[in-house]
């Protein structure tokens, strides 16, 4: 995961758009989103953060991740205040993101006894008609996350402003991930009305070892 922040964003708009056609090219690249970024704090447009913009590659292997990318990446380090490079490997994966499963089977992971840090992307296609019943239920959960035991960082993603949205946060350890995941009450809350209340089209939830971090967002190195 790479976050860029940018000081001009009507510079930034078309780069966007230009980063989504060259990665649809990177040979090596299985699976790679350019998003905008926000505070998820209701996950409507008035989160919106345009001077953040964030880029998740999953990779074949990786050599191909090494250059392949080098174009996208230097148009966008050229432009920005701030960047930060997190780079990863999944743990646990569950669900798809636009019908594809983009960090592999589970059968593929390994690391499951990782004791470093992690990272968490949750990515959902929220139904229209469901809408009002979610942007309700989300502020409690916030508010709970602000407060986890070990979390570093945290923020928004998304593709489009409104209904496809996600979060992306490093944590100190799986323990402490798994401590707000399963045991803070207005999360797990939220978890158990997932089903029941039918808010999304599709959803995913990946857990990812922190291998390195690089670099600040918002100032500071998470």
């Amino acid at each position: 995961m790479r976050i860029w922040g940018v000081e001009h964003v009507l510079s930034a708009l078309p780069r966007v758009a230009r980063s989504r056609s060259a990665l649809r090219q990177l040979p090596g690249l299985g699976f790679g989103k350019i998003m905008g970024t926000g505070s998820a704090r209701t996950f409507t447009p008035r989160d919106a953060d345009l001077h953040h913009w964030a880029l998740l590659t999953v990779w074949h292997n990786p050599s191909a991740a090494g250059s392949a990318s080098d174009g996208v990446i230097r148009a966008w380090d050229s432009a920005c205040s701030e960047r930060l490079h997190v780079t990863m490997r999944p743990l646990t994966s569950r669900g798809r993101w636009a019908r594809r499963e983009p960090f592999g089977r589970p059968s593929e992971f390994d690391d499951r006894d990782w004791t470093g840090p992690v990272a968490a992307i949750t990515r959902a296609r929220l139904r229209p008609t469901r809408a009002m019943s979610f942007w309700r239920a989300v502020p409690p959960v916030v508010e709970e996350l602000d407060h986890s035991p070990g979390l570093r960082m945290a923020l928004g993603i998304g593709e489009a402003p409104v209904g496809l949205q996600g979060t992306f946060s490093v944590w100190e350890s799986s323990e402490d991930l798994t401590g707000f995941a399963y045991r803070s009450p207005r999360h797990l809350a939220a978890v158990r009305r997932t089903d029941p209340a039918r808010w999304y089209a599709e959803e995913l939830f990946a857990r990812l070892a922190v291998t390195d971090i690089s670099g600040t967002y918002q100032g500071q190195t998470p």
